[in-house]
């Protein structure tokens, strides 16, 4: 096989992460999200805690958000009810997946550092994790999911650095629509400027 022939394969394997559901939302009863979609609000989330930290390695920390749930392509989301009755082995996915690239070791010790959480970058990484989830969860208290709120709250103690801490204090008492009428003393909002 040409060396190209497994990166075409895994750039379609990326692809499954978009048509992977987050399996937490099924037992917290409203909303939605792919993998894809977590992975790439936590990217975003990653490079704001970065740069707040200031002093880490931006680069590796969004490297570590952008594939800490690759595995996921193979293994499912197993949210923390399966992952206690049902054993997922991402390890060896990852294994599968890294030794048909020529930049897979690369991606393995980043998941890998990821996961043993050692390494300022990959302690900022798991908190742009969980404030991804955080904002998932605040998103559904806005619409109505009173679950959401006590979910929420376990989120938050899972967040290790002052930075994560004090975002998600502020994403809890701001609405989650606050963004898109931040300016609705405009009259644009009325009448898009026309007389």
């Amino acid at each position: 096989m040409d060396a190209i022939d497994p990166i075409v394969d895994f750039l379609f394997e990326t692809g499954i992460l978009a048509k992977t559901p987050r399996s937490g939302f099924y037992f917290l009863g409203s909303g939605s999200q792919s993998v894809a979609e977590h992975i790439t609000r936590t990217v975003f989330i990653g490079y704001v805690l970065a740069s707040m930290e200031g002093n880490i390695d931006r680069a590796r920390v969004l490297k570590m958000c952008l594939l800490h749930d690759l595995p996921e392509a193979r293994t499912s989301d197993l949210n923390y009810v399966h992952q206690k009755y049902a054993k997922a082995e991402p390890e060896k996915a990852v294994n599968d997946l890294v030794k048909t690239l020529s930049f897979g070791q690369e991606m393995k010790a980043l998941i890998e550092e990821f996961e043993e959480r050692k390494t300022a970058e990959s302690i900022v990484a798991k908190d742009a994790d969980n404030l991804e989830w955080i904002l998932s969860l605040k998103e559904q208290v806005d619409i109505g999911n009173s679950r959401a709120r006590e979910w929420m709250e376990i989120g938050i103690k899972r967040l290790k650095t002052e930075n994560a801490k004090k975002l998600a204090h502020k994403i809890r008492e701001t609405d989650s629509n606050n963004w898109f009428f931040s300016q609705k003393d405009d009259p644009w909002w009325v009448n898009r400027y026309k007389t």
